[in-house]
């Protein structure tokens, strides 16, 4: 379809209605209509598997599912009869029921580097948790954050790093400082520079690239050394990287580590987990001052708790994780031999672990363009992909990932066009997509 063709009558009205009732038009930052070309932000209807429906009626191959939380596809029945099952018998309590029990069991089973776990909603919860315990433990104020990587929290320790941190009061952004990822000799002097003063090191231990050798090791030699808790921040490797995460994978273990996204394949669930010696301290069985680690009312919600134990079951039973490999080894393959085909393989860049595919759009210069996006996902949702991320879902089929494939290199050849006029201007139907962390609107 071309996009002069491609209208989104119903999307259109509902974004509207949408920025009348909520801020920013969305729950989340990242799904804003700001992220896609203007005018050309479906709103959702329902999902299937690999597939999202409109309510302009399109149907939508979609890459990055939930914000990288549905792992399984959509509507998942393995996943469904679980919190079916709990639904009926009632979904949070008074007291905790058996199935935090057996959750937690499952959970351990599956990340066996850590002693205890507990669960939350939301990512933002579960990382913050982490802070605070980590700064009760060393009784330091100080959180030294990975710089390189764009998200950690919701909460006031982060986003005041971050271009939108109105409503912050700067001593507390002063207490958060900044460290390279893969630089041990950067991380070392900036725990040299606050020696004593660093609580924690939290980073995710693996992102677009693979960790330097050695690169996590050292930092857990370093975080024992400087008396400082390593956090390893797992929501987006938890799963996709082993089942028990990027500490299953790579053979370090962090003190504390977070999980969330795709442990629910879509229902709100995430956790906390590490060394029974810290998460003990938030808990009845210590001699010292209590600590509020996590206390959330709906954190232990039974259908919530069941999504992840079936979640986990299933990554288990049907190897999820070497599928969601094979087929992003597949669709990045593709998309290469597409841009390359189409002469932008210098300007259109697949990156990132297999499992957790991402994009770049360059311009003639080689620099990141998001007039140059705006093209590329212009092109995209015309063609039926939805694809603000090239992440896969283990619904994905070889007929989704060819269907993909052909429509990256319809858009190439417009990219190829626009590069030989020097301006992606003509091919951009309005305004281009925006960065979710900028200051101004």
């Amino acid at each position: 379809m071309d996009t002069e063709d491609f209208l989104l009558p119903r999307s259109r009205a509902a974004n509207a209605r949408l920025h009348e009732l909520i801020p920013g038009g969305a729950h989340t930052y990242a799904k804003g209509d700001d992220q896609y070309p203007e005018d050309l932000a479906p709103v959702i209807s329902h999902g299937l598997g690999a597939h999202v429906w409109d309510v302009d009626g399109n149907r939508y191959v979609e890459y990055g599912s939930g914000l990288r939380s549905v792992s399984l596809g959509h509507a998942h029945p393995r996943v469904l009869e679980a919190v079916r099952r709990e639904i009926d018998r009632g979904g949070n309590f008074v007291r905790p029921s058996v199935v935090e029990i057996e959750a937690a069991e499952r959970f351990l089973a599956t990340v066996p580097t850590a002693d205890m776990v507990k669960f939350a909603k939301n990512g933002s919860d579960v990382t913050t948790a982490a802070v605070r315990l980590a700064r009760a433990v060393t009784g330091r104020p100080r959180v030294a954050v990975c710089g390189d990587h764009p998200f950690f929290s919701v909460d006031d320790w982060f986003i005041g790093t971050t271009p939108m941190s109105a409503g912050i009061p700067a001593a507390t952004t002063e207490l958060t400082v900044a460290f390279p990822y893969g630089d041990l000799a950067a991380t070392e002097e900036l725990l040299d520079r606050y020696r004593g003063e660093v609580a924690c090191l939290i980073l995710e231990p693996a992102g677009h690239t693979e960790p330097p050798p050695g690169y996590l090791a050292g930092l857990r030699e370093l975080a024992d050394r400087h008396g400082c808790v390593l956090v390893f921040d797992e929501m987006i490797t938890g799963l996709r990287w082993s089942e028990a995460g990027a500490q299953g994978l790579y053979g370090v273990v962090p003190d504390l580590s977070t999980f969330g996204k795709a442990l629910g394949n879509g229902f709100a669930v995430s956790a906390l987990a590490g060394r029974r010696e810290l998460m003990e301290w938030g808990g009845l069985r210590h001699a010292g001052d209590r600590v509020f680690l996590l206390s959330t009312t709906h954190g232990a919600e039974t259908h919530a708790l069941a999504a992840a134990m079936a979640v986990q079951t299933t990554y288990a039973e049907e190897g999820v994780t070497a599928r969601l490999h094979a087929l992003g080894e597949r669709l990045a393959a593709g998309v290469r031999e597409a841009a390359a085909g189409m002469g932008v393989g210098d300007h259109v860049v697949v990156r990132g672990r297999a499992s957790n595919l991402v994009f770049a759009t360059l311009d003639e210069r080689g620099l990141p363009s998001q007039a140059y996006r705006t093209l590329f996902l212009r092109r995209l949702l015309a063609g039926g992909v939805l694809a603000p991320s090239f992440v896969v879902s283990s619904a994905l089929d070889d007929a989704d990932i060819d269907h993909t494939v052909d429509v990256v290199a319809q858009a190439c050849a417009v990219y190829r066009k626009a590069l030989d006029a020097g301006d992606p201007t003509p091919w951009l139907g309005g305004r281009p997509v925006k960065p979710v962390f900028r200051r101004s609107v």
